[in-house]
């Protein structure tokens, strides 16, 4: 079952980075999107580690 995604995030990338990061997706067998939410969620556990875990507030949160 797919997980409902209720945000959207659009970046822009140069084209060097853009096709560094699709590179290293389909060597990882991830789609592009799936990388880019793969390092996103990364930072965040890596921030977690050396700060505590983020405790947000639902009202902020929705």
């Amino acid at each position: 079952m797919k997980k409902k995604y209720e945000k959207h995030l659009g970046i822009r990338l140069d084209n060097e980075a853009h096709d560094k990061i699709f590179y290293i997706a389909e060597y990882e067998g991830r789609s592009g999107s799936a990388q880019v939410l793969y390092l996103i969620r990364r930072c965040i556990v890596e921030f977690e580690k050396e700060h505590g875990k983020i405790e947000l507030n639902k009202e902020e949160n929705g």
